[in-house]
């Protein structure tokens, strides 16, 4: 056999090893490629902004390919969601999520949007109460009574003292959207969201006591100890809060710090010092009889 012809087979036989290695490593790579795209699964979207309190019709929602992430929560059937009120805003094309939604049979509209357990309570306002319209949906207050207390301290005057703090706002009249501006309306009525017990000291304070609101800051979640003050401690006397008056304790409180009067222990008085008697020495000299009497108080004496 030829030398020439068998150098030409060995190179020949080289170069397809070669090209058969580099078409299996870009096969290879390939395949792996494809088997790591994940699967798109159909999720139920908004077909558009969904407002809070809004009812969901057919038309609100699409079922669409989802390529991403599933989030937690993700509805993937129409069906599902059709007929549940929004409680808090949904964007176009974004999954539509059971905590959004209202418990099915809720309904859509302001009621909706009460969480379970809690309760809406009216409160009357007007530019002062209201904190001259900032008062909006979102926003949290603390509320604030005027009164003379039922339980004695008629001569205080009026009393003021803080009720509830870091109460939520749910609607301000008949708007229960936040204005993201923040922009003043002028409203008769505002509608907080409280516990059965909070709603039954406003309803009783709202008619016998003045409410005013106070706006506070809604990162702000300290609840302050205040002891509130009267019409004396204004004038610069000091005055005792009555027993009880807006869930206070017996105690002195004047201008100056508005805290109780510290009290002073009174001293003991000092022991009484008993006096010892006087030693008495009887003297005789001749027809003369004489007392001498030795100690801190002794005197001599002559008979």
């Amino acid at each position: 056999m030829n030398k020439r012809f068998l150098a030409v087979l060995a190179f020949a036989f080289v170069v397809a090893l070669g090209a058969s290695l580099m078409l299996y490593r870009l096969t290879s790579k390939n395949g792996q490629t494809t088997k790591a795209a994940p699967a798109a699964v159909k999720l139920v979207l908004a077909a558009h902004d969904l407002e809070m309190g809004a009812l969901l019709r057919a038309e609100d929602v699409a079922l669409t390919d989802w390529p991403g992430v599933v989030p937690p929560g993700s509805a993937v059937k129409a069906d599902d969601v059709v007929g549940r009120g929004v409680i808090s805003k949904i964007f176009a094309h974004e999954p539509i999520l059971d905590s959004r939604l209202a418990p099915k049979g809720a309904g859509g509209g302001f009621a909706a949007t009460i969480p379970k357990g809690m309760r809406a309570v009216a409160v009357p306002v007007n530019e002062v109460v209201g904190v001259a319209g900032f008062v909006g949906p979102g926003q949290h207050v603390d509320v604030l009574i005027s009164g003379v207390p039922p339980n004695g301290g008629a001569n205080l005057g009026t009393l003021t003292k803080t009720l509830l703090q870091n109460l939520e706002v749910l609607s301000a009249g008949q708007d229960f959207k936040k204005d993201a501006e923040g922009k003043p309306v002028a409203v008769q009525v505002v509608n907080l969201l409280v516990t059965p017990e909070q709603a039954e000291q406003l309803s009783l304070a709202s008619h016998q006591t003045t409410i005013q609101l106070i706006l506070r800051n809604p990162l702000d979640r300290d609840v302050t100890q205040t002891p509130g003050t009267a019409m004396a401690a204004l004038f610069g006397g000091k005055f005792k809060m009555p027993t009880g008056a807006a869930g206070s304790t017996p105690s002195e409180i004047g201008p100056e710090n508005a805290l109780p009067k510290r009290r002073v222990k009174p001293v003991d008085a000092a022991p009484e010092v008993r006096k010892e008697a006087p030693f008495v020495m009887e003297i005789i000299s001749g027809t003369k009889r004489n007392e001498a009497k030795f100690g801190a108080s002794a005197s001599a004496e002559d008979k």
